[in-house]
């Protein structure tokens, strides 16, 4: 999977959240969602076609001049994949490696870490 920009991932999220959307909602979403200043019609519909085209994120629907878009991949998927990528990059492949240089770090307390482990258990169950 090829790996997307920080203005991708940005895109990205807003369609995982208001998917199937045009640009648009999109732009609607940035603005009133976000608090942001509405971007350019052709800063968004340049990011969703290299979504939509190169990098295959996205599928569309036609409606006249208008493209609806459907993420292609779930977030859960992409961050998995992510996640992978990071532990196989830093942590020679070991999610033990790597929680316990969250622990070590002090970026993720005993506590926490054991309330994770409970609802991991709790999922299984």
């Amino acid at each position: 999977m090829k790996r997307l920009t920080r203005a991708e991932e940005e895109i990205m999220h807003i369609i995982w959240e208001i998917a199937p959307c045009t640009v648009a909602d999109i732009r609607n979403y940035i603005e009133h969602q976000l608090g942001q200043e509405r971007p350019p019609h052709s800063t968004i519909s340049t990011l969703v076609r290299i979504l939509d085209d190169k990098k295959a994120f996205l599928t569309h629907r036609a409606f006249g001049r208008t493209f609806e878009y459907t993420p292609t991949i779930t977030k859960a998927e992409y961050s998995r994949q992510r996640l992978q990528k990071l532990v196989g990059d830093y942590f020679e492949g070991s999610m033990h490696g790597m929680v316990s240089f969250l622990v070590r770090e002090k970026d993720l307390s005993t506590k926490e870490l054991e309330a994770l482990l409970d609802r991991l258990n709790q999922e299984e169950e």
